[in-house]
């Protein structure tokens, strides 16, 4: 299934890239920077114990809304206006913090038309494009029924990792990409934080499996022994205005072989 939203750096177009790379074997599915959870919600369900988690705590409250209260969430959405005026107030809010001041659902109801409204989800400009509210109602109750048994948090990714450590734990991380950081001021993540979870990620004796922009200092970072890099590209959508087909070039990063789930459907086929 797909996203009740969109979020900036979302993996929409490489989420079955990515789940074909997924490890053969594993009890824990951790996301570590859950965003829209393009592959989180595109997995099968219900066969592993799943973690999403995001430092946003608007995002994370939107999230535990839809989850726990999708008919309230709806009802405050009903009536939302598509207007300039409206996304300017919503917008000022995000800017000076103040959203958390609101009840969860009017909070979650204000940062999800905040969202859907901006251009390219990024929370600062109206994007003037028609969009009813109402035609979002149905994947927010498809969205609301499969995140029922989904560990829902709101961590530093570095205590997340220790926290959710085990040898059949996987974690998927789509980490704020290098010299993007500016996109995530909610967050935090500066250029110090791709070491810090380098460092972690190395320290884990689980899987796992990173999602990056392929530049030079995320390669060097990442030369470690026992590291996979694998080159991937996926459509640039915010190009194809002047530059149809433009290809965004990404690095899959993992300490495992990526190619073991293909490997063995190939073996299966065989016999």
């Amino acid at each position: 299934m797909d996203s009740f939203m969109s979020w900036v750096g979302g993996k929409k177009a490489l989420q079955d890239a990515i789940i074909d790379r997924f490890p053969l074997y594993y009890e824990r599915y951790i996301e570590v920077f859950g965003g829209a959870g393009w592959v989180l919600f595109r997995k099968p369900p219900g066969l592993d114990f799943e973690v999403w988690n995001d430092r946003n705590s608007n995002l994370t409250n939107l999230y535990r809304c839809v989850r726990e209260q999708p008919e309230a969430l709806k009802e405050k959405l009903r009536y939302c206006l598509n207007a300039r005026e409206d996304f300017n107030i919503l917008a000022e809010l995000h800017r000076n913090q103040s959203l958390s001041m609101f009840p969860d659902v009017e909070r979650a109801a204000k940062f999800y038309q905040l969202i859907r409204l901006s251009y390219a989800s990024g929370l600062d400009s109206f994007a003037a494009q028609p969009h009813s509210f109402w035609n979002d109602f149905p994947q927010i109750d498809l969205a609301s029924r499969r995140l029922q048994k989904v560990v829902i948090e709101n961590k530093d990714f570095e205590k997340l990792l220790a926290h959710y450590d085990r040898e059949s734990s996987f974690f998927y991380c789509d980490p704020p990409y290098f010299a993007t950081e500016g996109y995530y001021k909610d967050v935090g993540f500066t250029a110090n934080d791709h070491i810090r979870l380098r460092d972690a990620l190395l320290k884990c004796k689980g899987k796992f499996l990173v999602s990056y922009n392929d530049c030079p200092e995320i390669r060097e970072i990442w030369s470690q022994e026992g590291i996979l890099l694998e080159e991937i590209s996926r459509m640039n959508n915010l190009a194809q205005r002047y530059d149809s087909g433009c290809q965004y070039a990404e690095l899959l990063i993992s300490n495992y072989n990526t190619h073991e789930r293909k490997a063995s459907a190939q073996q299966l086929t065989l016999f």
